[in-house]
């Protein structure tokens, strides 16, 4: 039926044409390329999820833990509301497929902030275009301004009011000016003040509130750029901030944080004791590290000399139940019981590395997510063993190539950091295309890839 209605639309194209030369009028030409050539067209998912992709943050609903937000950082954003059983694509019609951040309203978690932009500064990275704000759950979004922030680091709100809200933007990675600084906005969104500034190269990587005090925050601005033959990951405008009056006026920190360039910066504020703020720091000549202050920000000490390789990681987070336990996400995931003092690796065999973000249960303190570039994890006894959610299909593809197999043809792809891969474009089964389906063809990261035309089982990659 499909064939027979193709041939008349044909025929009638045909018969508009001839008819159209009879009178003398020359038919309208269209590229073949246009829109309406392939209008009836629709895309369908064939994976993979066998290694799902980058994870840079997760919003989980502090009243149902089965119910959390994963932003990928170059797949949109994922609701599942059981626990990764199923997955739902909520930001697929929005202007972004790069994220940076993704936060619930502390007053009402169905209200979901959006900061497209991953927030670091590899060579992969994507930009977005501003922050979003859903008042449904993920069902329906609307754009809330800095378009121009390329990059949002984090989005902060207010707990005693949802209309005030706190946005960290990087800026461009690649040049300088746009939408870069901590911009504060008391409408919900509406409207936008700048109340940190330091400079048209320099963005703010991270802001953290007091909870006792939701007019004490801290805020670390990143000075960096990315050029092709090198990056540039810190300068004398990175710092650390603190502000006492919601913003109004802030106080650069020392008193033990290193001298010198600084580059990014992370922060966290133990929950137990608010007094106590960890610091993950970027800095020159070896002098970074993790660094703690036990008098809200008034000294600091250096607790351990860890390298983050911050361009690709540089958050730190603290444990909602112990003061001294404290968790790196990186290469591996670190974590620490004395504050830092110490550092060891978390248990993770069979998990995916580079990890980006990660939620601990404040009720169940054994309970992790993890997101990595592998995707999501998720570990009921502290990280000694972990389930893979193997269904998020969030791939980084690099390069795509097809074969010329029959009867249906293969499609192989070069990934970031989940190797060169292929599988099917069609199967016979009633299942579909499974993870299954899919193959690994070399490993580690992924690019171009080839296909012998005359033989379909020869294949290169790189």
């Amino acid at each position: 039926m499909k064939t027979w209605i193709g041939s008349c639309a044909l025929l009638l194209t045909l018969g508009t044409l001839a008819a159209q030369e009879d009178e003398g009028e020359k038919p309208e030409e269209k590229s073949p390329l246009s829109a309406a050539t392939f209008s009836g067209l629709k895309f369908r998912s064939i994976g993979p999820a066998v290694t799902s992709g980058r994870i840079v943050d997760l919003a989980v609903d502090p009243r149902n833990r089965k119910r959390y937000f994963a932003a990928a950082a170059s797949g949109g954003v994922w609701l599942t509301e059981n626990s990764g059983t199923t997955w739902k694509p909520v930001f697929d019609q929005q202007g972004s497929y790069s994220i940076g951040t993704v936060v619930l309203d502390p007053s009402n978690p169905l209200v979901v902030w959006v900061g497209t932009g991953e927030n670091n500064s590899q060579r992969s990275v994507s930009y977005g275009d501003g922050v979003y704000r859903s008042d449904d759950g993920g069902r329906s979004w609307k754009k809330m301004g800095l378009e121009k922030s390329e990059h949002i680091g984090r989005i902060l709100i207010d707990p005693e009011d949802s209309d005030t809200v706190y946005v960290a933007a990087q800026g461009p990675l690649w040049s300088a000016g746009g939408d870069r600084g901590l911009y504060k906005s008391t409408d919900g969104g509406q409207t936008w003040e700048k109340i940190l500034d330091a400079g048209e190269h320099t963005g703010v990587n991270d802001v953290v509130m007091d909870p006792r005090d939701r007019r004490t925050l801290y805020a670390s601005t990143y000075q960096r750029r990315r050029r092709v033959w090198t990056m540039i990951n810190g300068g004398p405008e990175s710092g650390l901030h603190k502000s006492t009056d919601g913003g109004a006026t802030w106080k650069k920190l020392g008193n033990g944080l290193p001298s010198g360039d600084l580059g990014r910066i992370g922060l966290a504020v133990s929950p137990v004791d608010p007094d106590v703020v960890y610091a993950l720091v970027e800095a020159a000549e070896g002098k970074g590290g993790i660094f703690r202050s036990r008098n809200r920000g008034g000294s600091w000490e250096k607790r351990n000399g860890f390298d983050s390789a911050a361009f690709y990681y540089g958050e730190i987070v603290a444990d909602p139940v112990d003061v001294d336990r404290i968790y790196v996400p990186n290469t591996f995931t670190m974590v620490s019981d004395d504050g830092g003092a110490t550092v060891r690796r978390l248990p993770e065999e069979h998990k995916h590395v580079d990890s980006h973000a990660m939620w601990i249960d404040p009720q169940d303190p054994g309970y992790y997510l993890s997101g990595c570039d592998g995707g999501i994890y998720e570990s009921f006894d502290r990280g000694e063993n972990w389930h893979f959610k193997s269904n998020l299909p969030i791939t980084q593809f690099y390069d795509l190539e097809v074969d010329d197999r029959e009867p249906f043809y293969f499609v192989y792809g070069g990934t970031q950091d989940n190797f060169t891969l292929g599988g099917p474009s069609r199967t016979a089964s009633a299942s579909g295309i499974v993870n299954s389906d899919w193959f690994v063809v070399r490993g580690g990261d992924g690019f171009q890839i080839e296909i012998d035309p005359r033989d379909p089982d020869i294949v290169y990659a790189e």
